[in-house]
């Protein structure tokens, strides 16, 4: 197990959010947490750390009037550390490449994959000729419904066809190096995390692997590892003391690490 630490940017500031909250109408969202420092004092914390595999999230959309703002805090964010982000937010094939070339170690998509509930794979096929598999994570971000947890798009607002499953997982691993997954439903609520999809991912396993939401103790930490089969490696954001949470630091890093 690895931390990977975030850096989400809405309405161009650093901000730690309930996922399920953000809303594309007016930019709204539920914030707890919203950061006096730039991304790139972030940035320069990771990698005083050595911490990668890390990602930067856009959450504006492109028609927004704050995209340009959000947009200029990640690649500021991007340049602290070279290589040691991964980023995504309105990533496509024609503007994935300009990220890698800001500094960014690979780019994460998912909006631009999944069109009308299903794969496109015209366009995932768009984007390793872009970039290469290798430069490719798939955010597989969900939610639950039906007892069943669907894959969602355009900042975590629309639900696709799509079910998280192994079948899903086999599919899509041919066409990028890394999964992310963010339990849409927990996620900035530190209320503890989805235990059935770490079970799904730990028991899968076959490619790196970033969950997301809902860790809220070094207990949930525990349980990931233990779920996971250590195999998962965990983003931890509201909870966290440098986002105005209780869960410290560099505790957090050290139970990775064990």
């Amino acid at each position: 197990m690895e931390f990977r630490p975030c850096v989400d940017i809405h309405n161009g500031k650093v901000k730690q959010i309930v996922g399920g909250s953000l809303r594309d109408t007016n930019d709204v969202a539920k914030e707890n947490f919203v950061s006096e420092v730039d991304g790139d004092y972030y940035g320069k914390l990771y990698k005083k750390y050595g911490l990668k595999g890390g990602h930067i999230i856009l959450l504006n959309h492109k028609g927004s009037k704050y995209y340009e703002a959000t947009r200029q805090q990640a690649v500021k964010t991007l340049q602290s550390y070279n290589k040691g982000f991964q980023i995504g937010g309105g990533i496509n094939n024609t503007n994935a490449k300009e990220y890698l070339e800001c500094g960014a170690d690979k780019v994460i998509v998912t909006s631009f994959v999944f069109k009308e509930g299903k794969i496109n794979y015209d366009n995932l096929k768009k984007i390793i000729s872009a970039v290469g598999r290798d430069n490719l994570v798939l955010d597989l971000s969900v939610r639950k419904k039906d007892s069943n947890y669907y894959v969602v798009t355009d900042r975590w607002q629309k639900f696709t066809d799509e079910i998280l499953d192994y079948q899903l997982l086999d599919e899509l691993s041919e066409y990028c190096s890394e999964f992310l997954i963010h339990a849409v439903d927990v996620e900035g609520k530190a209320s503890g995390i989805e235990e059935n999809v770490v079970r799904l991912l730990g028991d899968w396993g076959k490619i790196p692997i970033t969950y997301a939401g809902g860790i809220s103790t070094y207990e949930d930490i525990e349980l990931i590892k233990k779920l996971g089969k250590n195999k998962i490696n965990i983003t931890v954001g509201s909870a966290l003391d440098i986002f105005g949470g209780k869960l410290k630091f560099e505790e957090v890093l050290a139970l990775c690490k064990r």
